[in-house]
């Protein structure tokens, strides 16, 4: 567990979707999606570098996001990533997915919740 009681594991499988979030709030670059990630999460999940660049060659190589290099004019050339029509699709799916099993959980874990107080 982290210092916030969250596990990492928990968050570990829903990456990709996360990253697909913040893409389809529109094109961004590794750094500024890190931020993004901590920012939607109020500061309580940081995403690491390794963790996204890997998530991001995962989701390039299932045509789920498209890279570009953008221009120089503020600063160094970065890569920019932006969501495909079928990277939106996805993740609306996998968002539908995400509520149905946090329902289930809640059903599973939760289950006597009142009597554990």
């Amino acid at each position: 567990m982290t210092e916030t009681g969250i596990s990492r594991d928990l968050i570990r499988g829903n990456i990709d979707t996360i990253i697909l979030r913040v893409l389809c709030e529109g094109d961004n670059y590794g750094y500024e999606i890190i931020k993004a990630v901590s920012k939607n999460s109020g500061g309580q999940y940081e995403l690491k570098e390794p963790s996204l660049y890997t998530s991001l060659k995962r989701l390039e190589k299932q045509k789920l996001i498209e890279s570009y290099w953008g221009n120089e004019t503020q600063g160094g050339r970065r890569k920019y990533y932006k969501v495909t029509a079928t990277g939106r699709e996805t993740f609306l799916a996998n968002k539908e997915a995400w509520k149905t099993a946090r329902v289930l959980l809640d059903q599973l874990i939760g289950v006597g919740e009142e009597n554990d107080e």
